[in-house]
């Protein structure tokens, strides 16, 4: 534990951070799983689609992954869905 009081308030400050930052991942990881789980069932439709894009538009907008990253990832859940319905 450091010993100047503005270091002790930025490791506070890191935890909650932290914190919120590991929910809001833990948040996006669980939309994924869920539309994978439903891309193997069969049940994937736009509306899940929509889901999981919401969960990595929120990450992205409180700067927890990259706006290019989330681009990313959304474009590959939209592949995904595309070649599912084509077969």
């Amino acid at each position: 534990m450091p010993n100047i009081k503005s270091a002790m308030k930025r490791v506070k400050v890191i935890q909650k951070k932290t914190l919120r930052n590991r929910m809001i991942k833990s948040a996006l990881r669980t939309s994924m799983k869920k539309y994978d789980a439903a891309l193997e069932a069969g049940t994937a439709d736009a509306k899940a689609l929509g889901a999981a894009m919401g969960a990595v538009d929120r990450a992205a907008s409180k700067g927890v992954i990259h706006k290019n990253a989330a681009n990313r990832k959304k474009a590959r859940l939209a592949k995904r869905l595309n070649k599912a319905a084509a077969e």
